[in-house]
């Protein structure tokens, strides 16, 4: 920290560690071509762009601290056409017309994940391929029944018996968030808890929040008892813009518009562009055996402060 820089308060340290303390690390880099990672973090989510949420500290993690990310998304998101009218000239389909869009947006969707995941550094995609029905009023309700859940479950439980990943990053599944967000994370739940508890990953649910909003306490949900958190608070928080950097003119927001700006055929979602600077993580109680001496070494890695201290 430059002499003349302040000392942050104690608010500020705990908020900003998520970019700050994390800079004196940055120089380490992903693990040389051909050797094993010594850590993996497994990504569950429902849609392709749903990475957004942890895409800073994923690019944290797998960029510049070496681990391995893979990813599952649930569903070919051809649910997405309502607004993909300004990406029609971009890929010359009548994206934004529901025939056309649900037709073309399964492929069109997954490139855009991939390219996406370049930028994050994600090793290995796993397309389920669910159609996606979308929703009629409210993204809470949005129907999952036509899943098949088991095979989802199935192929979610051999990635993390295979593997051995040492956390999951999913979505938090409020009673408010999308009904596909809760739906992919309540079944990444029940494939962690089919492990030995010797074998499970540290388990996350994660928030993109505004500095702005109001703070969020989230226990579970009472009616699935998997998704019990270790604290109603999150257990670390990521700043996407803490500054850094020459003249710390630079931040993890740049590496979330990157993100954002490869899932062209989704225009609303474009505007969540600086939209949310906090990336808020809970711990489930699903994590295995000694998840809270793990945890803080996780935070190590990471270079981020416990939001609870």
């Amino acid at each position: 920290m430059p002499a003349n820089q302040p000392l942050p308060t104690r608010k500020e340290f705990l908020l900003a560690m998520g970019g700050a303390a994390l800079l004196a690390q940055r120089g380490q880099a992903q693990a040389p071509a051909g050797q094993t990672p010594a850590r993996k973090v497994l990504i569950v989510v429902a849609h392709p762009d749903d990475e957004y949420a942890f895409a800073a500290s994923t690019y944290r993690l797998v960029r510049e601290r070496g681990w391995a990310a893979d990813q599952v998304i649930v569903t070919n998101g051809e649910a997405g056409y309502r607004y993909s009218a300004l990406a029609e000239a971009v890929y010359g389909v009548a994206l934004s017309t529901e025939s056309e869009g649900r037709a073309h947006l399964p492929a069109i969707r997954k490139e855009e994940a991939v390219r996406a995941g370049k930028i994050l550094g994600i090793r290995r995609h796993y397309f389920l391929d669910q159609k996606d029905l979308g929703f009629a009023t409210e993204a809470a309700s949005a129907d999952s029944s036509n899943w098949d859940r088991a095979g989802i479950l199935s192929a979610i439980f051999e990635r993390l018996a295979r593997e051995r990943y040492d956390a999951v990053f999913t979505l938090l599944p409020t009673a408010e968030t999308h009904g596909h967000h809760r739906a992919a994370t309540l079944l990444a739940l029940e494939a962690a808890a089919r492990l030995p508890e010797e074998q499970r990953p540290l388990f996350f649910g994660v928030e993109p929040r505004a500095k702005s909003d109001a703070p969020l306490r989230f226990t579970g949900l009472t009616e699935h008892p998997l998704t019990a958190t270790v604290s109603a608070e999150p257990a670390f928080i990521f700043d996407r813009t803490a500054a850094f950097g020459y003249r710390n003119a630079l931040d993890y927001q740049i590496v979330v518009n990157w993100v954002i700006a490869e899932h062209k055929s989704q225009g609303l979602f474009q505007k969540d562009s600086g939209a949310h600077e906090l990336e808020e993580f809970w711990l489930f109680g699903v994590s295995g055996s000694g998840a809270g001496r793990r945890a803080e070494e996780f935070l190590g890695v990471l270079g981020v402060g416990a939001a609870t201290r």
